[in-house]
């Protein structure tokens, strides 16, 4: 089959591991032809371009900026990647013929593009469904419920669904969410998760000991580690308030590291408290965070309490890819804290209860319930999310 994928992703380094590379690796080992349609943002000083690495057709689209871009840049350049995009197929891929396009969210501009392609080629087209955005801008009261930018956007969002042939969703919870709210979705819709291809990153104590000394941590702690998003989703209020509440407990250690809109909000916090029972790093290069995790020993995993979409963050990932236990204090409707525990691999609490936090990192500071649990983790992750799955998710709708 000719597969196009779609995404803002980055996928300027095909030799790197991650979500979406992982898949697309999946689908060229199993003899198919890989097209991609990325963005390439002017910040970066690079012009479109059309490259073939690795077997793999890159059509890289000069857009503007929209990741760590201000709230106007980023709406602007959202909005046009669309008519970049479609710009760009019809100059590069005009004699391509897709047999399937693969496309993620956010954002959720890309119809126009989709639409066009499943009509000029006939092709059919999978969804990967990874954030519902306008509700969740709702949630947190980025935007006024049902004013002129919500009912603009779930517009789009109900555009974006009329589309697909399939949608393949991050969870459970997802599926019910979008047979509840969306009735009048055609599509088949049904549950295709996060993937990775699983990475050996099995370290001996000598190198655990390098990288904690090389990062300033302590070696008789420990460490419970949060990577990623620093932004309102995250609820960072709640996780200061979790790093205060331990401050005076002698056996565990906090590392924060991440960026975006919440980011000053945490350092304002180190650098006026000065805690001592935690550290900040902003973003690090993604080979120095994948050995750091592996340095650490247990994931933490935040979302808002007030979230009524049931998000389902990636960062877990990474964690149970690391053997670790994962401790997630999130709202109500997410069921990642459902799936951590059944699969014995952690523990969950609601957003708003630092008590009940506070609990669970003691508990998870015994030393052999962290070997056992973060067994169990890499178990679920090699029995449920491997870009073997997400593949064979898909292309069962195509054998």
């Amino acid at each position: 089959m000719n597969i196009l994928f779609i995404s803002t992703g980055n996928l300027e380094d095909f030799n790197r591991n991650g979500m979406y590379v992982d898949l697309l690796k999946e689908f060229k080992k199993n003899g198919h032809n890989l097209y991609v349609l990325s963005t390439r943002e002017k910040k970066y000083n690079l012009p479109t371009v059309m490259e073939k690495i690795e077997g793999v057709h890159f059509l890289k689209v000069k857009t503007g900026n929209f990741k760590k871009a201000k709230t106007i840049e980023k709406g602007i350049s959202t909005l046009s990647i669309e008519s970049l995009f479609m710009r760009a197929v019809k100059k590069y891929y005009a004699n391509i013929k897709f047999d399937l396009v693969l496309y993620t969210t956010p954002p959720i501009t890309f119809t126009r593009v989709v639409k066009y392609i499943k009509k000029r080629d006939n092709a059919k087209s999978y969804l990967l469904l990874k954030d519902i955005f306008q509700q969740n801008a709702v949630d947190l009261k980025m935007i006024k419920h049902n004013g002129i930018i919500h009912r603009i956007f779930k517009r789009k969002e109900h555009e974006l669904y009329e589309i697909p042939d399939f949608i393949g969703c991050m969870s459970s919870a997802n599926v019910e969410y979008l047979l509840s709210n969306n009735y009048e979705i055609d599509s088949l819709i049904e549950v295709c998760p996060n993937t990775v291809t699983p990475v050996d990153y099995s370290n001996n104590q000598r190198n655990v000991t390098i990288l904690r000394h090389k990062y300033k941590l302590p070696l008789d702690k420990s460490i419970y580690i949060y990577g990623g998003n620093l932004g309102k989703p995250q609820g960072i209020d709640f996780l200061i308030e979790c790093i205060k509440k331990n401050e005076e407990n002698q056996n565990e250690f906090f590392l924060i590291i991440g960026s975006g809109t919440e980011y000053p909000k945490v350092e304002k916090y180190f650098q006026k408290e000065k805690p001592n029972n935690a550290k900040l790093l902003e973003s690090i290069p993604k080979e120095d965070y994948d050995q750091l995790v592996h340095a650490c020993d247990v994931g933490l995993i935040f979302l808002d309490k007030r979230f009524t979409i049931p998000n389902f963050p990636s960062r877990l990932l990474s964690y149970i890819q690391a053997s670790m236990p994962v401790l997630a204090a999130t709202d109500s409707n997410t069921d990642i804290g459902e799936i951590i525990e059944e699969g014995n691999f952690g523990y969950w609490c609601i957003s708003d209860d630092v008590e009940k936090f506070n609990d669970l990192i003691i508990q998870l500071s015994n030393e052999n319930l962290q070997k056992k649990m973060g067994k169990n983790a890499r178990r679920y992750l090699e029995e449920n999310y491997t870009s073997k799955h997400g593949y064979n998710i898909i292309m069962s709708h195509f054998n």
